[in-house]
């Protein structure tokens, strides 16, 4: 049929609304026509009409259609440009790689123009700007220089003009409207030249970019979690189960099929730049509680969620087999993207709180902190998991939100106040497991901001919780368990708490005999007490206050030592330790002892490190087995010549390895060994003459 005629068949069809394959081949046939018509005005008319066609505008498939008029403009501009620049295979052939085809003939530049006119008054903006935006992707996208330059900007202006045109009336015109122009400028936001995207109206630009991802056409506030915990069953046994064939997982399903929802990464990106270049600052606060109230409806409706509750190292015996392998990766694959678009909101907001004056004073600047903390604790259950956490807009969120805060002490207390543990017990529920968790992560950065009082009743008290829990440690107690040891240890670090580490130390050292090795890992046990030392030995003010504390804590090392088991430590337990994983090396519960009185010697007052140089000697020979003993020796000399001792120690550990002998001692051990007893601990003159 000729291209006029079925111009005038088209154009018929426009006039009533039809079934959806009937629909389907007007679309296709618009597209057809788009690419055959010759004459421009030809083309502005069908322009013009497809803007205002009944059969399209009055399908009830929201964005869908919005898509399809992208779609339609995008492929005939593809055609079109195709169709001007065939070249030939190579260049000793003549014969075009593509046949000749039956276009309209119409040039790029030209065809552009005549499109682009039929974009008039009587259609709204926002369908301008779907208009336009296919013609840009078509003719630009993917490196294809289908327009001339002048033209080029000319078209990405009325991009820009067509959408700040459309924030200002969207509200006449429904969802679809706003949708439209944030779904139009995501496709043609990375086709925008610098200077075109700065002329955006971000103000008007932003609130729609953030309903876009929270809001119906996207995670619709979480609703699709209220569906799967209304249709999640508990068996006699205990076994959760959530079928494939629910409606819930078609609801999640369908959500994940929406248009916005398919390019997420590029929305979160067209978010901070709206943020990022928005002119009042009280939209980008508004976003920020926007984000807050969409992370706490979250958190909410899946902590009343049965799954909720299952810790990922028992998922085999909680879910069924069908969830196992079904539902739960989709579910978990949509709370990833979820977090990632959100981190990336917040990103964008925290950077802009870095700069923005009416964001970093001394009033906004916590309240903009605690807030971004607040999004990132509702939303912990999901980036606590399988590494989730590890992207960078997330750590810059959350590593920098703590920064800020920590400058107010006053802010940094009132936000740990409102996020306390309970003290009583360990909490029962995995979902309050994982806010315990994000409280321990944070309240580690935060004792050099607050006071004694403050740090003894929100960091040390619920670290101890912890701490002395003696019952068998899941996946997420061992999470838990390290961080209340960290936690612990970072408020006994702090100069200025020297009162509180004096009262607390002793109770913490037996804590830490008591957890090894069942409950930490070899490398944790060294850790912790390396640290200790570290705190009650000089320079630090402890040391003076308390100067036999050091000395204290190594004899209750050594007691230890006497009992310490010398079997090797079970494979379970030495995979927790990385120098294991990298080096093979076998250890004891005796073997790792004597180490961290090795790693505590650097840090011992001068007159005891001649003392405890030749103690530790004596309880690296004590190890019976030489393949647990010999990694300890490779340590002791690794801590003598590595430069780990200051000047002054490393002069006494030259002089004992010299001429008092040190050598010896290390390398081929004493005769007769000593009986266990204190150092400095006087003996009776028989046994003296023994010795």
């Amino acid at each position: 049929m000729p291209a006029d005629r079925l111009l005038n068949t088209v154009l018929q069809y426009y006039q009533d609304v039809h079934d959806g394959p009937k629909t389907e081949q007007i679309i296709g046939t618009t597209t057809h026509l788009l690419t055959q018509l010759s004459n421009p005005l030809n083309l502005g008319v069908l322009t013009s009409q497809l803007l205002t066609a009944r059969a399209i505008w009055h399908q009830p498939d929201g964005l869908r259609t919005a898509v399809r008029i992208v779609s339609i403009y995008n492929t005939a501009a593809l055609r079109v440009y195709e169709h001007e620049h065939e070249h030939e295979r190579d260049a000793g052939q003549k014969t075009p790689v593509l046949q000749p085809r039956e276009l309209g003939g119409l040039q790029c530049d030209e065809w552009t123009r005549a499109v682009v006119k039929g974009a008039d008054e009587r259609s709204q903006r926002w369908k301008h700007l779907l208009v336009l935006t296919g013609v840009l992707m078509g003719m630009e996208n993917e490196g294809r220089k289908g327009l001339s330059r002048s033209l080029r900007s000319t078209l990405e202006g009325a991009v820009v003009t067509a959408a700040n045109l459309a924030l200002q009336d969207h509200l006449f015109d429904g969802g679809i409207a706003a949708g439209s122009i944030v779904l139009a400028l995501n496709f043609a936001f990375p086709l925008l030249s610098e200077h075109h995207r700065a002329q955006i109206h971000c103000n008007s630009l932003l609130p729609l970019t953030i309903w876009a991802i929270t809001g119906e056409e996207g995670f619709d506030n979480g609703s699709f979690l209220e569906h799967i915990g209304r249709e999640t069953t508990e068996s006699v046994g205990g076994i959760l189960e959530w079928p494939s064939a629910s409606p819930s997982f078609r609801v999640m399903q369908n959500m994940a099929q929406k248009p916005l929802m398919g390019n997420l990464g590029p929305l979160s990106k067209l978010a901070g730049f709206a943020i990022l270049n928005a002119s009042d600052t009280r939209a980008v606060l508004d976003a920020q509680d926007q984000l807050w109230a969409f992370s706490q409806k979250i958190w909410e409706t899946w902590s009343r969620s049965l799954l909720c509750d299952v810790d990922p190292a028992f998922e085999g015996s909680r879910l069924s087999q069908e969830t196992l392998r079904n539902t739960w990766p989709a579910l978990w694959q949509t709370f990833k993207r979820l977090l990632f678009g959100v981190s990336s909101i917040l990103q964008a907001v925290v950077s802009r709180s870095l700069l923005d004056p009416h964001m970093y004073n001394d009033v906004t600047a916590p309240e903009v902190a605690v807030k971004s903390l607040h999004i990132l604790r509702n939303l912990y259950f999901i980036s606590a998991r399988d590494g989730n956490s590890s992207f960078q807009v997330y750590t810059f969120a959350y590593m920098t939100s703590i920064d800020i805060v920590s400058r107010y002490a006053a802010a940094s207390e009132i936000f740990l106040n409102e996020i306390k543990p309970a003290e009583s017990s360990l909490p029962t529920p995995q979902a309050q497991r994982m806010l315990d968790l994000f409280y321990l992560n944070l309240a580690e950065h935060l004792p050099l901001t607050l006071s004694t009082a403050a740090c003894d009743d929100l960091i040390v008290k619920p670290a101890l919780v912890y701490i002395s829990h003696d019952g068998e440690l899941t996946l997420s107690m061992v999470q838990l368990f390290e961080a209340a040891h960290s936690a612990a240890l970072s408020v006994m670090s702090c100069p200025q708490h020297g009162p509180l580490t004096i009262r607390v130390a002793p109770f913490y050292i037996i804590k830490l005999f008591e957890s090894f090795p069942t409950l930490i890992s070899p490398r944790q046990f060294r850790m912790a007490f390396k640290t200790v030392m570290q705190i009650v030995s000089p320079p630090f003010p402890i040391a003076a206050q308390e100067p036999h504390m050091s000395e204290t804590l190594l004899e209750m090392l050594c007691m230890q030592m006497v009992n310490a088991d010398t079997a090797p430590l079970p494979e379970n337990i030495m995979a927790q330790d990385p120098a294991y994983q990298a080096s093979g090396d076998e250890l004891s519960q005796q073997s790792a002892i004597v180490l961290a009185l090795i790693d505590s010697l650097p840090f011992l007052p001068l007159p005891l490190v001649e003392e405890w140089l030749s103690g530790a000697a004596e309880s690296l020979h004590a190890i019976e087995d030489p393949r647990l003993r010999e990694p300890v020796k490779k340590r002791f000399l690794d801590m003598l010549v590595s430069g780990e001792m200051d000047v002054e120690r490393a002069a006494i550990g030259v002089a004992w390895w010299g001429t008092k002998g040190g050598r010896e001692m290390v390398l081929h051990g004493h005769a007769q060994s000593r009986p266990a007893m204190m150092r400095g601990a006087l003996v009776s003159e028989e046994k003296s003459s023994r010795l």
